[in-house]
């Protein structure tokens, strides 16, 4: 422990660990410490049930009718992976992906008046879809063949539309489309959770339909990939890797204190021990002078004995219910995985519901997607403070990671990998980086 790091790290949730992995293949010298006995942090999955029930502090033990304890590995941060996103490309460039077993989610719903819809995710769903009428449909199609040819290199593909100035609201407005289909192409094309993003230059969603299609194009049920035994074997993932290019890991590690000269960091003191470094990783709860609260997030975890009803018995699938729909700002997600994933007990399902907290009864929030599940066997609910960094971490060397936020998907959590990323080396994030060296077959080469 008394020794010179390049990088400290504190906390192993997914982003803390994809950092430690990528500055260890990039030849630093990495020290990765956990308050906790297990990797995750945040962003890890509960095993067995029982723990979840300590976790949540309910007073009875599982029933027996949810099976064996170990059956189950339950997140308590839901997200999925977009199949042409960010994470995947992370994971296949770094090569993770041999650790880890991935299977498509089987469909992604949009609610619309009570009900949920299937989100089309081709031309010809689209035109079977009950979501729009006969024109508007042709009107949706014009609209997605135009984002399709899009290319914001070539001024051709622009249709009349500034990707730089046009707003995307004017966008809808030159394709004629109504406010139910905008409804669901911000909120469950372009993942907006929010409808800020309408007065914006349309770049940016445009570049989030695009990739919401390609993804979908890889695998065809739906754009959203989801790891066997549960999300906490990303964080493990990424910290095998940093352990093979000579990463440092030490759990159930208690951090006294982040030891500061002169106002930046120069190591940090556990045990009586202080191990030096020249920078500092970690997530919010380790430095909590450093970082402000940024609102709130409330997750339900509920376990059911049945698929959610219309989403033809799928055993994963994701729901939206966009803001509009229920007089909010910000929209409802479900995520629903099942025993299909290693996760649950022989025929038990988890739905997560998460939404971002807006007024002081956020169980009343939640009410609308707790009635798309009906009957719950039984519910976990957490309402956590979203937290963000004060400062850059320039002067102090000092890099806070943000909360894990309400989307349903690890877009966000990557903007801020890579931007931590440039903070920390001045340089851009490049995917190139992260390629492990050619004569590393298994890891084994190279110690």
């Amino acid at each position: 422990m008394d020794e010179e790091y390049d990088v400290i790290v504190l906390g192993t949730g997914l982003t803390e660990c994809i950092l430690s992995g990528i500055m260890s293949v990039n030849g630093k010298k990495v020290l990765h410490m956990d308050r906790n006995p297990y990797y995750g942090g945040e962003s890890s999955s509960i095993t067995p049930l029982e723990e979840l029930y300590k976790r949540f502090s309910l007073p009875d033990s599982p029933p027996e009718s949810m099976g064996r304890g170990r059956d189950w590995n339950v997140d308590l941060i839901p997200k999925f992976l977009m199949a042409n996103g960010q994470l995947v490309k992370m994971l296949l460039y770094t090569e993770v992906t041999r650790y880890l077993d991935f299977k498509v989610v089987e469909g992604s719903f949009v609610y619309k008046g009570g009900k949920i819809y299937k989100v089309p995710s081709t031309e010809t769903e689209a035109l079977a879809s009950n979501l729009m009428g006969m024109f508007e449909k042709r009107r949706f199609r014009k609209f997605l063949v135009f984002v399709a040819n899009f290319d914001e290199n070539d001024p051709k593909t622009f249709e009349g539309v500034d990707p730089k100035t046009t707003t995307m609201r004017d966008v809808y407005k030159k394709f004629d489309l109504g406010q139910d289909v905008i409804d669901f192409t911000g909120h469950a094309l372009a993942l907006y959770r929010t409808d800020d993003y309408l007065d914006v230059p349309c770049l940016e969603t445009i570049n989030r339909i695009k990739l919401y299609s390609e993804s979908l194009a890889r695998y065809g049920k739906s754009p959203y990939l989801y790891p066997l035994y549960g999300l906490g074997e990303l964080p493990q993932g990424f910290a095998r890797l940093s352990a093979i290019y000579g990463g440092t890991y030490m759990l159930n590690k208690p951090v006294d204190e982040i030891v500061m000269e002169g106002g930046h960091v120069i190591g940090v003191k556990s045990e009586g021990e202080v191990a030096r470094c020249k920078q500092l990783i970690c997530d919010p709860s380790y430095i909590t002078d450093r970082v402000r609260k940024a609102g709130q997030v409330i997750r339900v975890i509920c376990v059911l004995s049945h698929p959610i009803k219309n989403t033809n018995d799928a055993n994963s699938c994701q729901i939206i219910i966009p803001q509009n729909q229920v007089n909010r700002n910000s929209d409802i997600y479900v995520c629903m995985i099942s025993y299909a994933h290693n996760v649950a007990a022989q025929g038990k399902y988890i739905a997560i519901v998460s939404t971002t907290v807006e007024t002081s009864e956020p169980e009343a929030e939640i009410e609308p997607a707790l009635e798309l599940l009906e009957p719950i066997d039984q519910k976990f609910v957490a309402i956590s403070d979203l937290y963000e960094p004060t400062d850059d971490g320039t002067d102090s060397q000092v890099f806070a990671s943000r909360s894990y936020d309400a989307t349903t998907h690890f877009e966000t959590t990557c903007n801020d990998i890579k931007d931590i990323y440039k903070r920390m080396t001045g340089s851009d994030f490049d995917f190139e980086n992260m390629k492990r060296k050619q004569n590393d077959v298994f890891g084994e080469d190279e110690q």
